[in-house]
């Protein structure tokens, strides 16, 4: 299906060989990023725990951290003026006040 709207569109797509991920130079760069930032600092315990400080790491490289492509700004053009009207839930990972998650013992 994709495929084919792909070939309506006249888009020619790449072939990157299987075991080749250097070829795909930008999901190997997030791919460093999140093991060196996060998954080489953390051991989760629970499944719970890994989904709650993998968020608030995504939220973090999706909204606050500097882009090299955007020249060092964040990715999110609302943080550069700081919290938006109505406040926010999402603070930067680095400066969140507890990185180990404490999490109720009936979950």
């Amino acid at each position: 299906m994709v495929r084919r709207w792909l070939l309506a569109l006249g888009v020619n797509t790449l072939f990157i060989e299987p075991g080749s991920p250097w070829e795909n130079v930008y999901n190997e760069s997030f791919n460093g990023k999140l093991r060196d930032e996060l998954l080489n600092l953390e051991i989760f315990y629970t499944l719970e725990e890994a989904q709650v400080l993998i968020e608030r790491w995504r939220k973090e490289y999706n909204t606050f951290r500097p882009n090299s492509s955007l020249a060092y700004r964040p990715p999110a053009p609302g943080s550069l003026q700081g919290v938006p009207p109505g406040g926010t839930d999402i603070i930067p990972f680095a400066l969140a006040p507890n990185f180990g998650v404490t999490l109720n013992a009936a979950h």
